[in-house]
């Protein structure tokens, strides 16, 4: 059951069923929510993964759950980083299509082939299904020491997908074959706990709906802008209750984004300059390193603390279905104050969750610990309720909140103009390149003489290189 904002009553959601039992539309029995609950590990460091089943006879690996990009990718080579890897030559089912894909990351890049095969999720939708799969041939600073997975599955769109958006994804895969609804959610359990630990934090990955037992209260829902990443829109951010008075289009800048994939809550440079000058004008510490809020500098404290209780509580509100409404979803500190290192046995030292970024708002694992997450692609929506498991010492550290009018900011804060899909991008470069043959034809006309022959260029090269973020950017 899903409370619907406003609505003041109760109302029965489609997508969720009740008590995890299978849908009324789904006569295969593919869908037992409550056989997802709990099928993820892993930390907000290093990121949440899956277990899954590759190929015939199978072969086991965790995948990380990363929906900042779109291409389903495991280590197809041994490499120091990783505990296994998935040998094509042991599966009889295993077909290659003999494309190569490369995808670059600011911090690393892997290079593999696409192919075919089927796969099984112990704790997803009953069955196997055909899906593409990119094995990881090659690989810079991709695979990390430490990380317990060994590929990585892409759930935003096709948009994303390389080497071109005519892969089928992972999810559309499954929605076709299995038919699913068009949707999944994701919950994340690590708020409180270190950043890199045991790397066995629960969390949840539904595949095809939304499981009643993993949130609490409402669910608030924002539309999607664009259907590439998993954009969404920003209309203001407040530091201790207190609005940051920025333009919201700063917030959007270049875009704003849901990516599970990303470690920290990245900002644009300004928003990014703002918040840090606000908690610390807002915070009881009067004196703090630089570094500290750059991410070059950790921040201890004796264990019997808890310094918590010295940073405001940051705020994120977001433009609701109806677009004059919004609602916000508050982070406490014990979220973007991390744990990250224990020094002898009486200091524990913390990190700053919160990050710089050059082209994007990225709402990462800073914040989605704090919150379940509803990728409604059906109604290209995203929706965000409060999660049970977002406590540190039995409190609640996350909050959501609203209706709010939005009177006070503009009525759009997303550019109207948008190069991001692959045909507006052509289209912008056929254009100059027109323009550019026009403008030489001229310039050749007042210059050469009438009898020489023209000469051409060569059209100029567009690289279609999509940016990825998290640590890395996708």
């Amino acid at each position: 059951v899903v409370l619907r904002p406003g609505s003041g009553s109760r109302q029965q959601d489609p997508l969720s069923g009740v008590d995890g039992l299978a849908l009324a539309s789904d006569p295969v029995g593919t869908l037992n929510f409550l056989a997802m609950v709990e099928n993820l590990q892993g930390d907000s460091g290093r990121g949440y993964y899956l277990e899954m089943l590759i190929g015939t006879p199978p072969q086991a690996l965790n995948i990380l759950v990363d929906t900042g990009s779109s291409n389903f990718a495991v280590a197809g080579v041994p490499d120091p980083d990783v505990t296994s890897y998935f040998n094509t030559e042991l599966s009889s089912t295993y077909k290659s299509q003999g494309i190569d894909v490369t995808v670059k990351y600011s911090q690393g890049s892997w290079t593999g082939v696409l192919g075919t095969d089927v796969i099984t999720i112990p704790k997803g939708i009953y069955g196997s299904y055909t899906i593409n799969i990119a094995t990881i041939l090659e690989s810079e600073n991709f695979f990390l020491p430490g990380v317990k997975w060994q590929g990585i599955l892409g759930l935003a769109y096709n948009a994303l997908a390389k080497p071109s958006s005519s892969v089928e994804t992972f999810f559309d895969s499954l929605v076709r074959q299995a038919k699913i609804p068009n949707i999944f959610s994701l919950q994340m359990c690590g708020a409180g706990l270190p950043v890199s630990g045991s790397g066995t934090n629960g969390g949840s990955l539904v595949l095809g709906g939304i499981e009643p037992s993993l949130y609490k209260g409402d669910i608030w829902y924002t539309p999607i802008k664009e259907e590439w990443y998993y954009q969404v829109e920003i209309l203001k951010l407040e530091v201790g209750g207190q609005n940051l008075e920025l333009d919201c289009r700063e917030y959007n800048a270049d875009k704003a984004i849901v990516d599970s994939g990303t470690t920290l809550l990245r900002l644009p440079q300004k928003v990014f300059s703002a918040v840090v000058q606000a908690i610390a004008r807002t915070s009881l510490i009067q004196e703090f390193s630089s570094g500290f809020w750059t991410g070059s500098q950790l921040a201890c404290w004796d264990k019997t603390e808890r310094p918590w209780s010295l940073f405001p509580k940051l705020s994120i509100y977001l433009r609701d279905e109806n677009s004059s409404r919004s609602f916000r979803i508050s982070i406490l500190p014990q979220l973007y104050i991390q744990p990250i290192l224990e020094i002898g046995e009486n200091l524990q030292c913390y990190r700053f969750g919160i990050s710089s970024s050059t082209n994007a708002l990225v709402i990462g694992a800073t914040v989605m610990e704090g919150v379940y997450v509803i990728f409604d692609r059906a109604q290209r929506r995203v929706g965000f309720a409060v999660s049970p498991c977002a406590e540190v010492d039995g409190s609640p550290v996350s909050e959501i909140e609203g209706p709010f009018t939005t009177a006070d900011v503009a009525s759009n804060c997303v550019s109207s103009i948008s190069f991001h899909e692959p045909m507006l991008w052509i289209a912008s470069y056929a254009l100059m390149s027109l323009c550019g043959i026009i403008l030489l034809v001229l310039i050749i006309l007042l210059l050469i003489p009438p009898r020489c022959q023209h000469r051409y260029t060569d059209n100029d090269v567009v690289n279609d290189e999509s940016s990825l973020v998290r640590h890395r950017w996708k």
